[in-house]
């Protein structure tokens, strides 16, 4: 198979969920078992991968959807084969956060950049802050002084030049043709202890407070209030989707063709709550050279 990268860049609040939960959060978002970091899972991306290709109209893009995807139903051994397209989770890259100074930092930490190094194509060195600092690229609009303050933690400011490779690394992936928007992200790009990048994304994602009016009284129904759990927008996750040649009966097509296949930038809707403006997504194919 012919594995290649993606990244998901969150346009408005995110919600991938897992269903009720017992915990005070009454649904929260998809989070990776062993680190507990959130994350998109790749079925979810699939699917609606699968309804944007099956939007084209005509037999070259019916047969186009069948070689990714495979058959919807299966009505006998013609039928039974398995889509060329494989899509992994979509991991954290960079998780906004509140700041003192600077409105908001997009942070990350050396645990997230290890585990994304192995899968882009040239990566940095791994910039390793100490305890209480948070690294950051030259002309930081987070500081405050010699401080960084994000919600209620204070850490010490440090200027790094590896931390600036890897800001504007990932600023031209994921803006490739908006200078200004490459500046700005390099400015409020931050790398945070493993321990303090942990905990900002267990305690810092968007909760929302929801309610249900009753249609007689125009007042909540009774219990019916809960609360959800969001990926802030500007959230930034990456991914590794695999291709095969085709297995759809009589269709040549090889991995690489299908793969040209794939657009280089999407605008798509993951996850629940689209009613209410949720899971605007760009799908970015690739990574910067």
């Amino acid at each position: 198979m012919t594995p290649k990268l993606y990244h998901l860049h969150a346009l408005s609040a995110l919600h991938c969920g897992t269903g009720q939960s017992i915990g005070v959060i009454d649904l929260p978002i998809a989070r990776d078992r062993a680190s507990n970091l959130p994350l998109v899972p790749g079925s979810s991306l699939r699917g609606v991968l699968r309804d944007n290709f099956a939007s084209e109209t005509g037999d070259a893009a019916e047969n186009l959807e069948k070689s990714l995807f495979g058959p919807r139903k299966i009505s006998g051994n013609d039928d039974s084969y398995a889509g060329a397209l494989a899509v992994g989770d979509a991991h954290l890259l960079l998780l906004p956060i509140r700041a003192l100074a600077g409105i908001v930092a997009y942070a990350t930490c050396p645990f997230v950049l290890r585990r994304y190094a192995r899968d882009v194509s040239k990566a940095p060195a791994i910039p390793t802050p100490a305890a209480t600092q948070a690294l950051h690229a030259c002309d930081n609009l987070n500081k405050v002084g010699d401080k960084i303050i994000l919600e209620d933690l204070d850490l010490d400011a440090k200027e790094s030049a590896d931390v600036s490779a890897w800001a504007q690394a990932i600023a031209k992936t994921i803006h490739p043709d908006d200078k200004e928007a490459q500046d700005d992200l390099c400015q409020r790009f931050l790398v945070l202890p493993d321990s303090v990048f942990a905990f900002l994304a267990e305690t810092a994602t968007e909760i929302r407070a929801r309610i249900a009016i009753d249609e007689k009284t125009g007042t909540v129904k009774k219990g019916a209030l809960w609360y959800e759990e969001n990926l802030p927008a500007e959230t930034v996750l990456w991914g590794v989707y695999a291709l095969s040649d085709s297995r759809l009966k009589g269709d040549t097509a090889k991995a690489a063709e299908l793969t040209n296949k794939i657009p280089a930038s999407l605008i798509l809707q993951i996850g629940g709550k689209a009613g209410v403006g949720r899971g605007l997504t760009r799908f970015l194919n690739g990574d910067s050279k």
